[in-house]
C-alpha cells in the first residue's frame, strides 16, 4: 500500500468537454466493452471520485439526517450480513436457544429499516446515481493515446492506484491495460 499513487485529476476538457470523444459501445462484443469500462475507470478514477463525493454532498446538504440515517442502516445491515455469513452456526444456536429474542431482533430491525426507509432511499440515490453515471461515462468514453499509456503502466505494475487495487480485488486486473 506504500507505493499506491492516486492519479491526477483529469481536466474537464479531457473528461467531458472539447477533446472528449464518446461513442456507444458495441454490446455484441462484451469483452471489448468490459475492457473500455475498466480502462476508463482506471484513467478517470480521480474525476469519478470527485463527482461522486460532490453529488453525495449535494444530497447530504438537502437531506442530511436522512442521508446519515440511511447510511447507518445500510452499513449496519451490510455488517450484519457479513457477520451472519461468517457465523451461521452461532446464529442458528441463538435462534434455537432464544427464539423470542431472535424474533424481537428481527422485528426490531425490520421496524428500524421501515422507519428510516426514506433515509435509505436518499442514501441509495446518493450512491446509486453517481455509480450509474460513472458506469455510463466509462462505457461511452473512447480512450485516448494518453489513456492507453497510463493504463499500460498500471497493468505492468509500474504504477499502483486505488482503483487498480479495487479492480484487482474484484478479479478484473487481467483485463486492465489491454
Amino acid at each position: 500500500m506504500v507505493d499506491v499513487q492516486p492519479p491526477p485529476l483529469r481536466t474537464l476538457d479531457d473528461f467531458l468537454l472539447g477533446s472528449a470523444r464518446f461513442s456507444v459501445p458495441d454490446v455484441r462484443n462484451l469483452d471489448r466493452w468490459n475492457n473500455r469500462i475498466i480502462n476508463n475507470l482506471l484513467y478517470y478514477q480521480s474525476n469519478y471520485l470527485a463527482s461522486a463525493v460532490a453529488f453525495l454532498l449535494v444530497v447530504g446538504y438537502f437531506q442530511p439526517l436522512q442521508l446519515i440515517l440511511g447510511a447507518t442502516v445500510v452499513v449496519l445491515l451490510f455488517l450484519g450480513f457479513v457477520w451472519a455469513a461468517e457465523n451461521k452456526a452461532v446464529i442458528r444456536r441463538f435462534r434455537r436457544n432464544h427464539p423470542s429474542l431472535a424474533l424481537a431482533a428481527i422485528l426490531g430491525s425490520s421496524y428500524l429499516l421501515l422507519s428510516v426507509l426514506g433515509g435509505v432511499a436518499v442514501f441509495l440515490i446518493g450512491i446509486a446515481f453517481p455509480i450509474l453515471m460513472i458506469l455510463i461515462h466509462a462505457s461511452v468514453r473512447l480512450r485516448s493515446l494518453k489513456n492507453k499509456l497510463e493504463n499500460k503502466l498500471e497493468s505492468i505494475g509500474l504504477k499502483r492506484t486505488p482503483m487498480g487495487l479495487l479492480l484487482e480485488a474484484l478479479g478484473q486486473e487481467q483485463e486492465a491495460g489491454s
